[in-house]
């Protein structure tokens, strides 16, 4: 599927281009953004290239990644980065990850956000499952992920390495017929 194009009543979510470098780089250079993610702060030569791939991941057959600009229509700015990926273990089944900019935290963008990626991956595509993880510290993702109808699995021990020490992870899921009951976007 492409292109993907979603929107709420405040929020946008397409593909990524060339030209959003900078605004991608405001979200994973930031040591504030990425404290609770998998990596530490990115260079603007690495966001380059990831959106680049992104880019190009997302004209391959099968597309098994939806790595999305998440815009807010009022200021029409990217203000966060959204993230699909087929689960290669399971049938059917995507991993997620979002992340937003420091800016725009606290006032339900994370919520409207979560909710377009899982309709992309159950409404667009037919998923089964979708599960994220999250760092056990990052209270705000735990919180949008619950608000929205994934369910706490479980820890993944010691599962990602970051400023040289081990952290776990705690797994949310959520199921197609979970998702079907919830509110539409």
């Amino acid at each position: 599927m492409h292109p993907v194009g979603r929107s709420s009543p405040r929020l946008v979510v397409r593909e990524l281009a060339l030209e959003d470098v900078d605004a991608v780089l405001a979200i994973y250079g930031s040591p504030e953004a990425t404290e609770h993610l998998s990596f530490e702060p990115r260079s603007r030569e690495e966001v380059a290239q990831m959106v680049a791939r992104s880019i190009a991941s997302a004209r391959a057959t099968p597309r098994i990644e939806y790595a999305l600009a998440v815009i807010e229509r009022d200021t029409n700015e990217l203000i966060g980065f959204g993230r699909l990926a087929a689960d290669p273990h399971q049938q059917r089944g995507a991993t997620m990850g979002f992340a937003l900019r420091p800016d725009a935290w606290g006032v339900g963008y994370g919520v409207e956000m979560v909710r377009l990626l899982l309709s992309v991956g159950f409404d667009d595509l037919g998923l089964h499952r979708i599960w994220g993880a999250r760092s056990p510290l990052n209270d705000a993702s735990a919180k949008t992920m619950a608000a929205v109808g994934m369910v706490e699995e479980g820890v993944i021990r010691e599962h990602v390495l970051k400023a040289g020490r081990w952290r776990d992870s705690v797994v949310h899921a959520i199921l197609d017929r979970e998702w079907q009951s919830t509110t539409p976007v």
